[in-house]
């Protein structure tokens, strides 16, 4: 069972944005520590609570304080870039940490659309995923697709790519261009077991990979007792109902825990529920059993997990994971 961690820089209540990324310092070296596989910090943008919009940045800071374990983007949501920039940006942190940096890439613009206006970006621009990913794998090979453009750094860095997606559209492009697929199951469950299946079965051997790959993602709500992770999840459909159903309202930050519990239970509340669907709940020896099931369940190679808590109750969380043997016949980490 191979598990690795996302994480969103989530900035908790009290916490300023640079508290949040100290957090994401601890909670790498944590997993490095303990023998997770990977670290992945997801792009999102016009977002209070999440801190991870500059990925690049933020993968650069944590590999300067981490030594061995691989960290990467999970993922860069391409239509927002350039993949020219994102191949020397990605080229840079190979160059200066070399075998540790992985290159998810999401086809989704991670914001609104009136954020998306603001990153300056053309609305068409998801339309032109598959050929961007093509774009972009060409400098990182060195064998750019543009004549006479070339990526320094990036150019022959191969930083191994992934296609995260939620739908059949990612796991037909995955399979296609012969890359792992990441599949965005902590959030939107619906398509998993048929998006894995045709993934699969349509799989192309590649240069990077010959058989194919999948990581699946997974929420994980872990405390030293069952009582406790049930509160902390009650926080976290606390959290999911305001951002979800009050965003806009300038009462959000208003709403008492009586109220958000109501509306969590609610009809309107659904897609809370759906997001939080597949959760490692409980102790350490109950969110293993949880991982290890919807391991099988997925039919996946690796699980990602979704950390939730405070920065000190994500590294206890991986502490009681790795204690109750969740990474006792983990495969070495690999590209």
């Amino acid at each position: 069972m191979r598990l690795s961690v996302l994480d969103l820089a989530p900035i908790n209540p009290g916490e300023t944005a640079g508290e949040s990324l100290q957090g994401s310092v601890l909670l790498a070296q944590a997993a490095e520590r303990l023998g997770f596989a990977r670290v992945w910090y997801a792009e999102h943008h016009n977002m209070a609570t999440i801190a991870s919009s500059a990925t690049s940045v933020l993968i650069a800071h944590v590999a300067a304080h981490t030594s061995t374990i691989r960290l990467g983007a999970g993922g860069v949501m391409l239509p927002n870039h350039s993949p020219l920039v994102i191949a020397e940006q990605f080229g840079t942190l190979a160059e200066l940490h070399p075998g540790r940096i992985d290159l998810g890439l999401g086809r989704a613009p991670g914001t609104d659309q009136r954020t998306w206006t603001a990153l300056r970006r053309d609305i068409r621009a998801s339309d032109r995923f598959p050929e961007d990913v093509v774009e972009l794998q060409g400098y990182l090979r060195g064998e750019p697709t543009v004549p006479g453009i070339k990526a320094v750094p990036g150019h022959g860095t191969d930083v191994p790519l992934t296609i995260l997606g939620s739908s059949l559209f990612g796991a037909q492009l995955a399979a296609a261009l012969g890359l792992p697929y990441a599949f965005a199951s902590h959030f939107a469950p619906d398509a998993l077991h048929q998006a894995v299946a045709v993934y699969r079965e349509r799989f192309q051997p590649s240069a990077q990979l010959a058989e194919p790959f999948v990581i699946a993602g997974i929420n994980a709500v872990v405390a030293p007792s069952r009582a406790e992770a049930l509160e902390m999840q009650r926080e976290v459909a606390r959290a999911r109902v305001r951002g979800l159903l009050l965003r806009d309202s300038p009462i959000a930050q208003q709403v008492g825990d009586d109220e958000l519990d109501a509306l969590a239970a609610s009809p309107q509340a659904a897609p809370v529920q759906k997001m939080l669907q597949h959760t490692a709940l409980g102790t350490g020896e109950e969110a293993v059993t949880t991982l290890r099931r919807f391991l099988v369940e997925a039919d996946a190679d690796e699980l990602i997990m979704a950390v939730h808590g405070t920065t000190a109750e994500r590294v206890r969380a991986l502490e009681l994971i790795e204690g109750a043997g969740g990474l006792a016949d983990a495969a070495p980490p690999t590209a």
